[in-house]
């Protein structure tokens, strides 16, 4: 049985999709967004989901968005757990504008894809690791 996502809409916007061209699920900006360089925005995405149980949601930019928009997600990946999951509990896509720009109602401006949630797991603390040591953070080289 495939896992099932409910979505409660908060703005009309398109629906979410899942095309089969394509792991990643697009998310649509709820809402008209001017920003000025170097300003910062929570975007809505106009939509609450619960998510299955177990499952946690991966949120990152579209390939595109900088490009169209010139606006980063500040937090590199949004994790969304199951545990949001109210009706209060709306989707945004945290923004910071590298440029002027401005967002439209209905812009695909982000994607999603579900996880499942890691495993349970002991951290035990050691004196000394066993493996054999690289190098350092980056020591593989440019190439």
């Amino acid at each position: 049985m495939e896992p099932e996502i409910l979505i409660r809409y908060h703005a009309d916007i398109p629906r979410i999709e899942k095309r089969e061209n394509g792991d990643w699920i697009d998310l649509y900006a709820a809402e008209d967004v001017v920003l000025k360089a170097g300003e910062f925005a929570l975007i809505s995405l106009g939509v609450s989901m619960a998510l299955p149980k177990g499952y946690e949601a991966h949120v990152a930019p579209r390939s595109s968005t900088f490009r169209r928009w010139g606006i980063l997600q500040v937090n590199s990946v949004g994790i969304i757990d199951e545990s949001y999951c109210g009706d209060g509990d709306i989707w945004r896509f945290p923004a910071l504008a590298m440029r002027d720009t401005k967002i439209e109602k209905g812009d695909r401006i982000c994607q999603f894809r579900i996880e499942k949630k890691m495993p349970p797991v002991r951290l035990t603390e050691v004196d000394k690791l066993s493996g054999n040591n690289r190098g350092g953070f980056g020591s593989t080289g440019d190439r």
